[in-house]
């Protein structure tokens, strides 16, 4: 049922918070209708249908799903829609982009749309409309992508700045990343974004090899400008700049940063009007729409960024107004809760057949994993399902030659994203067209299979004894009925990519409204740095100090042996 404002949304079926979602009715009809599922294969659901690719698409922001090559009827549609009213999600999507504390263990909102909202929106946070300080920040990120590229931004010595060196990790880096590569082909002004995360020294040594520190802007971002590993790295990109013949006074021509902590990125060297914000109501893994984006502006241009920001804000209307049979992100959470929590799916691929697209599996492996790999409920009580998957995935047509063995032949079920353009940005047509082929044919072979009869069958018919034939026949069937849907855009550009990322944003958040876990909190990531920081001290003494553990305590005195006298 479509909704038709945030009144009705608000006041739709929640649960109640004792209620794990395994517990409703609607969980159960889904557990009896996999069942009769069970004998039911791909092919024979598209030999009952001939519109069946039509019956299971859906578009939406420029972006057209086919996930027909699922194993699911109409029925499943409706009992999955069903959970997903069962579970709250209308109201939910009313609540996220009501500025709502849906990051209920941080007592925050999600506002990550805020961040794409057009200008004149009112969008308010503790009382305040955020939407002008967006449109100020932006302002500022237009204004200094300009002066870059006029050349107008000089270093300390007055030449120009001609390479970035973007310092961040997790969201902060992982998206910026990831946009650029993809929007390469919109490349527009002189400068050259590079990009360091790890604290391993030899990224940054690698990255600063060639640079001329009298042309080199750093840009720090960190939302909270206490990351080990972003300090680590700005520290050293400092000293080298001191060390290259740079000043102090220097230091604020050639160092800019993001963070929401002000008064550190100003003690380590940034000057105030060089700091841009950074607010808690935004999850880093969702913040490349922000002045995190600055190296997308600084590549492809402010312009494009704009576009970005606008197929975002495309994608956001359409999660929010149309109702679950055609929401498109909401269909791809509540496949992945088909496939996860019914035909136990561990782990789902995505497989980009666009080289241009080639990081964007690490980018999501972040936003999903992180997002999902929770099992505590939102009530503190642990889930006793199923949640996030591992995400993984690699480029098309590469992984045809590497991982796809397992897709096709291995033990376990592998539900797949193919992500594919229509048009190329390059004038080879010949090449896309091979490569759109071998996107298809991934899909087909992977619902298709292959029986052993046939196999034995080809093998004879290629001249094979038969004794031969009988031998080799199981090792090249395949099991097929295995599930993927196809994503494809006319052509990829800044306004299809924004749309994109934003669909698999929504598709997050639905999952974790349909599992009722929070997916904007990183708790895990949380000790793990703690952990590293006791360490890092430890290992700075002369004994090693005293570790967790006779593992660790072992480690960290071959450490410090390998080590004495550095």
């Amino acid at each position: 049922m479509r909704r038709t404002g945030a009144s009705a949304v608000l006041t739709g079926n929640t649960p109640p918070e004792t209620t794990a979602p395994n517990g409703l009715p609607e969980w159960q009809s889904l557990a009896a209708h996999r069942r009769e599922l069970e004998p039911v294969t791909i092919q024979a659901l598209f030999d009952g249908d001939a519109r069946r690719f039509e019956h299971f698409s859906a578009r939406a922001a420029g972006l057209h799903l086919d996930f027909s090559k699922n194993r699911l009827t109409r029925q499943t549609l409706l009992l999955l829609a069903a959970l997903a009213r069962a579970r709250g999600l209308e109201s939910a999507i009313a609540r996220l982009f009501s500025g709502a504390e849906v990051n209920g263990t941080e007592g925050r909102p999600a506002l990550h749309t805020a961040l794409r909202a057009p200008e004149g929106a009112d969008i308010r946070v503790h009382g305040e409309n955020i939407v002008p300080l967006v449109q100020s920040t932006l302002a500022r990120m237009k204004d200094l992508t300009r002066q870059l590229h006029a050349g107008a931004w000089p270093g300390g010595t007055g030449k120009p700045v001609r390479d970035v060196v973007c310092i961040g990790i997790g969201g902060s880096h992982l998206g910026p990343k990831m946009v650029t590569t993809a929007l390469r082909p919109y490349r527009n002004g002189p400068l050259r974004c590079r990009f360091v995360a790890n604290i391993d020294g030899a990224h940054i040594t690698e990255v600063l090899q060639g640079l001329d520190a009298e042309t080199t802007l750093f840009l720090v971002a960190s939302k909270s400008f206490t990351t080990r590993e972003t300090l680590a790295n700005a520290r050293t990109a400092r000293d080298w700049f001191l060390q290259q013949g740079g000043s102090e006074t220097d230091l604020a021509r050639h160092f800019i940063a993001v963070t929401a902590n002000t008064p550190r990125a100003t003690e380590f060297g940034v000057a105030p009007a060089n700091v841009f914000p950074m607010w808690d109501w935004v999850g880093g893994r969702y913040s490349l729409w922000s002045a995190i984006g600055l190296p997308i502006c600084f590549s492809i241009g402010f312009e494009h960024f704009q576009a970005l920001l606008a197929g975002a804000r495309e994608m956001d209307t359409h999660f929010r107004d149309a109702p679950i049979a055609e929401n498109m992100p909401a269909l791809l959470a509540l496949l992945a809760v088909w496939h996860r929590n019914f035909w136990g799916a561990a782990s789902h691929a995505v497989v980009p057949y666009d080289h241009s697209l080639r990081t964007l599996p690490a980018y999501l492996q972040q936003l999903d994993m992180e997002s999902s790999g929770k099992s505590v409920r939102n009530n503190g009580q642990a889930a006793d399902y199923p949640t996030g998957p591992v995400l993984w995935g690699g480029e098309g047509s590469n992984g045809q030659h590497a991982f796809h063995q397992l897709l096709h032949q291995g033990s376990d079920l592998v539900p797949v994203d193919f992500i594919v353009p229509l048009r190329p940005h390059h004038g080879l047509a010949d090449q896309h067209t091979q490569l759109f082929a071998s996107c298809l044919s991934q899909g087909a072979a992977l619902m298709h299979g292959r029986t052993a009869a046939e196999a034995y069958g080809e093998l004879v018919a290629s001249g094979l004894p038969e004794t031969e034939a009988k031998r080799l026949a199981p090792h090249k069937a395949h099991p097929g009925n295995r599930p993927s849907n196809t994503l494809t855009m006319d052509q990829l550009t800044p306004r299809t990519l924004g749309a994109l990322i934003a669909l698999y944003e929504h598709r997050v958040f639905t999952q974790g409204v349909i599992w009722d876990i929070n997916p904007f909190d990183q708790w895990g990531v949380e000790l793990g740095k703690q952990l590293a920081g006791a360490l890092y001290e430890q290992l700075q003494q002369p004994a090693g100090g005293r570790a967790l553990d006779s593992s660790t305590a072992g480690q960290c005195a071959r450490y410090s042996a390998a080590n004495r006298g550095r």
